[in-house]
C-alpha cells in the first residue's frame, strides 16, 4: 500500500540523498549488502532477547534498502543484477528476523504454539512475493495490497519496540499479509481472465515464411526464364 501510493514521492525526495551518496564513493550493491549484515545483527540480537537492540539493527537495515535504489538511479547503475540482488537479501533479511522471532517466542512464551506465528507471517509474506514475481514473468501486475513489506517492516519495528504488542502485531500481520496475498492473486486472475490476441503457433508461422521464399524462388525463376527467352529470340538465325 505504501509502495503504491508513495513510492514515487519518495523516489523524488531521496534523490539528493542518492546523489550524494554517489558523490561519496558508496554503491547501490554496498548499501545492499550492508542492509543484510544489519539483518544479520537484528537476529542475533533479538535472539539473545534485546529485542530494543533489534530494533536499532532493524532500521539500519531497512534504511539502506530504501537508498540503494536512488543511488543506482543517481549513478546510472540500475541494472537487472542489482534488482536481483537486492531481492534476495530482502528474502533473506525477513527470513532471519522473523525466524528470530520465532526462536524468541518459543524461549519466553509459556505455550510454545505461539512461536509458529512469524513462521507463518513468513510463508504469507514469501507467497507474497513469489506472486509478484511470477506475475512479472508473465506479463502481469500484482502490486499492491494492505500490508507489502514497508507495512510488515514498520509492523514488526513497534512490535520489537513495545514488546507488550508483539504478539498481537504478529496475528495482524498474519492476517493482513493473507488478505494481501488473496488481494494480488485476485488482481492477477482477472487480468489474466482477459483475452489476449493469439500468437501464431510456431510451425505455421515457419511454413508461412517458407511458402514466401518458395514464391519468391519461382518468381525469379520465371522472369530469369523470360529474360533467356528474350534473349533467344533476339538473336540471328544462323
Amino acid at each position: 500500500m505504501i509502495d503504491g501510493k508513495f513510492r514515487a514521492t519518495f523516489e523524488r525526495g531521496l534523490r539528493p540523498v542518492g546523489r550524494n551518496l554517489k558523490n561519496s564513493g558508496i554503491t547501490a550493491d554496498q548499501l545492499t549488502a550492508f542492509g543484510g549484515v544489519m539483518a544479520v545483527a537484528t537476529a542475533v540480537a533479538v535472539c539473545f532477547g534485546n529485542l530494543h537492540l533489534g530494533f536499532f539493527f532493524g532500521v539500519l537495515s531497512a534504511v539502506p534498502d530504501v537508498l540503494d535504489g536512488a543511488v543506482a538511479k543517481a549513478s546510472g547503475t540500475t541494472s537487472p543484477r542489482g534488482a536481483f540482488f537486492d531481492s534476495v537479501i530482502d528474502r533473506v533479511a525477513d527470513a532471519l528476523i522473523l525466524g528470530a522471532v520465532s526462536y524468541y517466542l518459543l524461549t519466553t512464551q509459556t505455550d510454545p504454539a505461539w512461536a509458529m506465528l512469524p513462521v507463518a507471517v513468513l510463508a504469507m509474506s514469501m507467497l507474497i512475493s513469489y506472486e509478484r514475481a511470477r506475475a512479472e514473468s508473465l506479463g502481469f501486475d500484482a502490486r499492491g495490497g494492505l500490508m507489502e513489506r514497508a507495512e510488515r517492516l514498520i509492523a514488526l519495528g513497534i512490535g520489537l519496540l513495545f514488546e507488550v504488542l508483539l504478539i498481537p502485531i504478529l496475528i495482524l500481520m498474519l492476517v493482513l499479509t493473507t488478505v494481501t496475498a488473496v488481494q494480488r492473486f485476485v488482481k492477477v486472475w482477472q487480468q489474466a481472465s482477459i483475452e489476449r490476441p493469439t500468437s501464431v503457433p510456431r510451425q505455421r508461422r515457419i511454413a508461412r515464411r517458407r511458402a514466401a521464399r518458395s514464391t519468391r524462388t519461382t518468381a525469379r525463376r520465371a522472369r530469369s526464364g523470360d529474360a533467356r527467352a528474350a534473349w533467344r529470340s533476339r538473336r540471328p538465325q544462323s
